[in-house]
């Protein structure tokens, strides 16, 4: 079974750097790490493959500077190659555009029984990336997976919803988007870390997707960001000393805000 996953690289949450005044977007001249959203998907990828008894695990990443940080910690993991997209012309690329870039990069490596994604990456969390990929590679696409099981063409997955979860059929290839926690991801061991810098990574630019320059970047962005604003300071709570009666007073604040 050969499964293709989509990571993204963003910047560490712990430093994740700035916003650009001008562009408005998220300055990522900084080191990039690999999408903890990601990880999931690469892991249940992985357990698909040795569930299978063989195949191997393709990652696909669009990023800037040729980072592969990001990219070798997924291989560490047990990932056999990738496929990288470094332009450029891809500076300001919204969601579709992203989308377009995975889809060619997707078609670079190979053919797929399955194609696993992330459900929203945790720097942007449009949450569309996985359908459009699914519709401009024309395959079925199943979202929010919180287990996925392969018999023979037909891919099934429980589908988690706000009341459980959903059993699902497709045929594959598939886009299959997974939900974060759903599985834990495996450390990558030091033999691990070591093999995945020898792993091929295939850069490559916009060009030699076949895609044109004015598809993606600020010239095929569909979305403009307007403003953008520090967050509001959090204000102190109320502390309430309970000496007995602490539970009027409780009652008294959920009533002045209508709660109750």
């Amino acid at each position: 079974m050969n499964i293709v996953v989509c990571v993204k690289q963003i910047p560490d949450p712990a430093d994740p750097g700035e916003l650009d005044p001008n562009t408005k977007t998220l300055k990522r001249d900084v080191k990039l790490i690999l999408d903890e959203s990601d990880s999931y998907g690469v892991e249940m990828a992985l357990q698909l493959v040795d569930t299978a008894g063989g195949g191997e695990v393709t990652l696909v990443s669009m990023a800037p500077n040729n980072e592969v940080g990001g990219i070798r910690t997924a291989l560490a993991m047990g990932a056999a190659k990738a496929v990288l997209v470094s332009d450029e012309a891809l500076v300001g690329t919204d969601a579709l555009g992203t989308a377009k870039v995975l889809a060619k990069a997707i078609e670079r490596a190979g053919d797929a029984d399955l194609v696993v994604t992330a459900t929203e990456s945790s720097d942007g969390y449009t949450g569309t990336v996985p359908e459009q990929v699914a519709e401009l590679l024309g395959l079925p696409s199943i979202t929010f997976a919180k287990s996925i099981e392969v018999d023979g063409a037909t891919v099934k997955v429980q589908r988690q919803t706000e009341a459980g979860y959903d059993d699902v059929e497709a045929p594959t290839p598939a886009v299959i988007s997974v939900t974060a926690g759903v599985v834990e991801p495996r450390y990558p061991s030091f033999k691990g870390i070591m093999a995945a810098k020898s792993k091929p990574v295939d850069e490559v630019t916009v060009a030699d997707l076949g895609l044109d320059a004015d598809a993606v970047g600020w010239a095929g962005a569909r979305q403009e960001i307007t403003e953008i604003a520090t967050a509001e300071a959090r204000e102190a709570g109320t502390i309430i000393e309970d000496e007995g009666e602490g539970y009027a007073q409780i009652v008294d604040f959920l009533a002045d805000l209508k709660v109750i």
